[in-house]
C-alpha cells in the first residue's frame, strides 16, 4: 500500500507482515540505553577534547538513537525528540579522508542594517576610548560618522560572537548564518589561502555544519497550521549530530 509522510515524498509503505515486531522495537531501545552508557562512559573517562573513544561513541549512539526512530516510527507511527538534523540532501556524500589531520571553520553570518543611528553612536563611543581623553574630539567623530566606517570600527573592536550575541545594540539585525567545519589533509602554509579564503570550500570535505535560518521557524508554522508533524530529522554526515537551526 502506498502512502506518504509529512513532508516527504509519496512511499510506498511496509505491509503488516514486513513492520517491525514490537520486540525488535524494544530491542532497538534497549540498544540507545546502552550507547548512553558507553557514551556516558567514555566522557567520564576521556583523556582531552579530541578523545576518539568519546568521538566513537557519540557515533554509536546517533546511529542507535536513529535505527530506534525508524523502527518506532514504522511499527507505531511515532517519533522521538531527538535531534539528528539535515536531511539526506543536505549535504553530498563525504569523501574527505576518515581521520582528518587538520580542520578549516568557514562561517557566515548575514546582517541588515536596520537602525544606522544606533550603529553609528556605538561605533562613536568605540573611537572615543580609543582614542583617549587628550585627543581632537572632531577625529573620534570622523571615525563613526558613516555606515562603512562605523561597521569596521565595530568588527574591528569585537569578535564576531560577540556581535552575534548583541547585534541588536548595534542596530544589527539578523539573518541567515551557517557554520561548516571541513576536513583537511594538512594544515595550510601561512598566508596560502588569504587572497581567496573561501574558494577551495568543498561541500565533500564538510565533517559537520550547523545552520540557522528563519526558514525553519517557517517550514514549522506551516506544518502546525495543516495539522502535520513535520518530517523527521536525518543526519547529513557521518559526523557529529548538527544543529539544523531554529
Amino acid at each position: 500500500m502506498c502512502g506518504q509522510r509529512p513532508g516527504t515524498d509519496s512511499v510506498c509503505t511496509m505491509s503488516d507482515a514486513a513492520q517491525p515486531t514490537a520486540a525488535e522495537v524494544r530491542a532497538a531501545a534497549e540498544a540507545v540505553k546502552a550507547a548512553l552508557d558507553r557514551h556516558l562512559a567514555a566522557v567520564e573517562r576521556r583523556s582531552g577534547e579530541d578523545d576518539p573513544a568519546v568521538y566513537e561513541a557519540f557515533n554509536e549512539l546517533a546511529a542507535a538513537a536513529e535505527e530506534y526512530d525508524e523502527l518506532l516510527y514504522d511499527r507505531y507511527d511515532e517519533v522521538t525528540p531527538f535531534e539528528i538534523p539535515g536531511g539526506d540532501d543536505s549535504l553530498p556524500p563525504y569523501t574527505g579522508p576518515e581521520e582528518p589531520n587538520a580542520l578549516s571553520v568557514l562561517i557566515r553570518r548575514d546582517y541588515a542594517v536596520v537602525e544606522p543611528q544606533r550603529l553609528l553612536a556605538q561605533a562613536g563611543r568605540i573611537a572615543d576610548l580609543d582614542a583617549g581623553p587628550d585627543a581632537d574630539e572632531g577625529a573620534a567623530d570622523g571615525a563613526g560618522s558613516r555606515v562603512h566606517a562605523a561597521l569596521g570600527v565595530l568588527f574591528g573592536e569585537f569578535e564576531p560572537d560577540e556581535i552575534a550575541s548583541r547585534h541588536k545594540e548595534f542596530g544589527l539585525d539578523e539573518g541567515d548564518a551557517t557554520l561548516w567545519v571541513t576536513a583537511a589533509d594538512e594544515q595550510a602554509e601561512p598566508g596560502e589561502w588569504l587572497e581567496a579564503p573561501f574558494e577551495d570550500a568543498d561541500p565533500q570535505r564538510v565533517v559537520c555544519r550547523f545552520d540557522v535560518s528563519s526558514v525553519f521557524d517557517d517550514e514549522l508554522d506551516d506544518d502546525e497550521l495543516a495539522g502535520e508533524r513535520p518530517p523527521r530529522p536525518r543526519p547529513a554526515t557521518d559526523g557529529p549530530l548538527e544543529d539544523a537551526g531554529r
